[in-house]
């Protein structure tokens, strides 16, 4: 930034990134997404909540947020970080640019945009967090969904040697990126769209309304190729662009890693879309295509989960393709170095105590927030039902832990000992 002269009001949220409105049925997960699109120019911005701004050289912990790298704020009201101030860490929230002006890979652009705009924001970290109580040697960086596989590609990065010494990675994937390949079909289904020619010149003329406003129409791009399937099984047109998957390549064998999934994830692109009930055995097969052979997936779970609804299967096959297959790759991986696995299995109670231990649900443990009552409910994200006493504060002590001296409270995944750690 060029910078600035006087004092400037730093109380308030920035604006957000371009995006468009989510929605998952009945269930509200406005606490996750966030306000929307907050119209400005600003909204590369951090958010530092700290204990004080001394020379306390506290751990750091810098998130990066989901929403499919189309959606999504470090300001949502999930990412509170009273709780994290409160047992002396500075949290830091990042946003980055979302969608086409992130992602989608065009001639006369770096590729990858959202991904630089958080190692800009570690720099950032690195060079200025000292002055708001914070060590920049103890810097521990965490996501999940989206945010998860971008922390993942950092760790594939050489350019992020030195600014964190640990990462943290929340229903991620270390296989979520598009080839070369299938970014090229996204860019020119793009242009398609729009009308205009697949360059950085040529789409910064666009308004970003109607960047927006083309999004719903890549849905529908093929990203099968004849060297990769969709990582992200059509949920998002976007992603990471890299030759080379981040479990392949990772580059950071000195950062300690916590890594896992919540046991039911799928159930969040099904329960509350009424998918859940309705889905049949050729729903199933078809949540098993991204295996070399779908059939014997599909009898292989079945033998594994024999007493298991079409819902239930679905969820399975839909969660590993999504975030299981990826994040076993990532620890397979990264064992050798220092990494702790652990499984989130508490299920919520809402839509009819269906969604369960969906994607998303283990943020408000992670935060410190379960309490709140927007969470509650039939349709907040964890239900009518009290959340389990003492589960909050086992994983918020956890991530808390893992990020002051890089020890959760388990014993490290080995293979010798996979050991892992199941939150209930």
């Amino acid at each position: 930034h060029p910078g600035w002269t006087g004092v400037r009001d730093g109380t308030r949220p920035s604006p957000t990134a371009p995006q468009p409105r989510r929605d998952f049925g009945r269930l509200d997960l406005t606490p996750y997404f966030g306000p929307g699109w907050v119209r400005g120019d600003e909204y590369l911005t951090v958010d530092v909540r700290t204990p004080a701004a001394d020379d306390g050289q506290r751990p750091v912990m810098v998130f990066v947020h989901g929403g499919g790298f189309v959606t999504g704020t470090g300001t949502a009201a999930l990412y509170d970080g009273r709780a994290f101030a409160r047992d002396g860490v500075v949290l830091v929230t990042v946003n980055y640019r979302l969608g086409i002006p992130g992602f989608l890979a065009l001639d006369g652009a770096p590729d990858n945009r959202g991904l630089l705009d958080v190692l800009a924001a570690l720099r950032w970290v690195h060079d200025g967090v000292a002055a708001f109580g914070g060590d920049p040697g103890n810097v521990t960086v965490f996501g999940q969904s989206a945010g998860a596989t971008l922390t993942a590609a950092l760790l594939a990065t050489p350019e992020a040697k030195g600014l964190f010494r640990r990462a943290i990675v929340q229903s991620g994937s270390g296989t979520g990126a598009f080839t070369p390949e299938q970014a090229r079909r996204v860019t020119s289904a793009t242009a398609a769209a729009l009308g205009v020619e697949p360059t950085a010149d040529a789409f910064a003329e666009i308004p970003d309304d109607r960047l927006v406003a083309v999004l719903p129409t890549l849905s529908d791009v093929d990203l099968r190729t004849a060297t990769a399937t969709d990582p992200l099984a059509g949920l998002s047109p976007f992603s990471l662009v890299l030759p080379v998957q981040p479990a392949d390549g990772l580059a950071l064998d000195d950062v300690a890693l916590l890594v896992g999934t919540t046991s039911e994830e799928g159930n969040l692109y099904l329960v509350p879309q009424g998918k859940f009930d309705a889905s049949t055995e050729a729903d199933v097969l078809a949540a098993a295509a991204s295996r070399p052979d779908p059939e014997a997936a599909v009898a292989e779970l079945r033998a594994a989960r024999p007493d298991a609804s079409p819902g239930e299967l679905r969820s399975a096959l839909l969660g590993d393709a999504l975030f299981g297959a990826g994040t076993a790759r990532l620890i397979a991986a990264h064992a050798p170095a220092r990494t702790h696995v652990y499984s989130f299995a508490h299920r919520s109670t809402a839509l009819d105590g269906r969604l369960g231990a969906a994607h998303t649900v283990e943020l408000p443990f992670v935060f410190d927030v379960a309490e709140e009552p927007w969470l509650q409910g039939d349709t907040g994200l964890l239900g009518p039902g009290p959340a389990p006493a003492g589960l909050a504060a086992r994983v918020h002590g956890a991530w808390v832990g893992f990020a002051r001296h890089g020890d959760p409270g388990w014993a490290p995944y080995t293979g010798e000992r996979p050991v892992v750690e199941v939150f209930r």
